[in-house]
């Protein structure tokens, strides 16, 4: 039976993308985090293999491959610090202990991995954003991801292994940062306040329910034919202020927009959104089998 393993497997999308694994036949799920209070709390929590691990005691003298009992396969989402973009620990601390851990695992014996990366690699970038243009990482966290998967690619120069890279875009679902727009509505709501405080509303992203970014993140791990850079996304373009408009609709509530509060971010272009044509060549193949 095929072996995954799952890192960062407690977190936001992790907990989706678990789940998705265990919905698979024929697959042992080999799930990992660093705190395993919260991992024990996870409905999979029986139905996998967990193996507690915090990758700030990462340990070079340690085979991590055999450490992990050897899985056919991993997805890599653990990453320390979100969403706090800006702070330089993603360039100094983050970046060269993940390197050094997932060095090791494929020097070992991983001959399958999945990554994934950021939307903000593409920088200041507008309009639609495909795999094939330059990156140009304006924050800490981007540009750790952005040198993490060239690193990544110099490595596929001197050991063999199949590497897919997928770059997230705007994802909301139950179990998001508090600090997230639709969790921060959601409080309100709940709350029954009379105001919402929001930016403008007119900035264009790419948004997609974390349940449908788990299921495309486990057809991307699950399949070799497509593998590089992959766009995890909607293709659509969609304004902040319709988002939060169509949300109030599906839960049925009503609270005034206080549009214009906050300030737009510094640290992201206005309208941008994701070109999907590689994903489609995963996900249509799936639908056809």
């Amino acid at each position: 039976m095929k072996k995954i393993l799952v890192t960062g497997a407690t977190g936001f999308i992790g907990n989706y993308v678990v789940e998705q694994l265990l919905q698979q036949k024929d697959l042992t799920v080999i799930a990992s985090s660093a705190d395993i209070k919260k991992a024990r709390l996870a409905p999979w929590f029986s139905s996998v293999i967990y193996i507690p691990f915090n990758l700030k005691d990462y340990n070079s003298t340690i085979n991590y491959y055999d450490f992990f009992y050897k899985p056919d396969s991993m997805i890599h989402l653990a990453w320390e610090g979100l969403p706090n973009y800006t702070a330089a620990f993603h360039v100094h601390d983050n970046l060269p202990r993940h390197y050094s851990f997932l060095k090791n695992c494929i020097d070992n014996g991983l001959t399958d991995i999945t990554i994934t990366g950021t939307c903000f690699e593409y920088g200041m970038q507008e309009g639609v954003l495909s795999e094939n243009m330059d990156t140009r990482p304006a924050n800490s966290y981007a540009i750790a991801k952005d040198t993490l998967r060239k690193q990544m690619e110099e490595l596929q120069l001197q050991k063999i292994f199949h590497f897919k890279w997928i770059r997230l875009f705007y994802m909301y679902g139950t179990g998001q940062s508090p600090n997230s727009l639709i969790s921060q509505l959601d409080k309100a709501l709940d709350a029954h306040e009379a105001v919402f405080n929001m930016s403008g509303g007119e900035q264009e992203r790419d948004y997609l329910p974390v349940e449908k970014v788990a299921s495309y993140i486990v057809k991307i791990a699950l399949q070799c034919r497509v593998t590089g850079l992959i766009n995890c996304c909607s293709g659509r373009p969609v304004k902040v202020r319709t988002l939060v408009e169509n949300y109030l609709k599906q839960r049925q509530k009503q609270i005034q927009l206080n549009l214009g509060y906050y300030p737009y971010a510094d640290y992201e272009p206005m309208r941008f959104w994701g070109d999907n044509q590689k994903l489609k060549t995963i996900t249509d193949n799936d639908k056809s089998n």
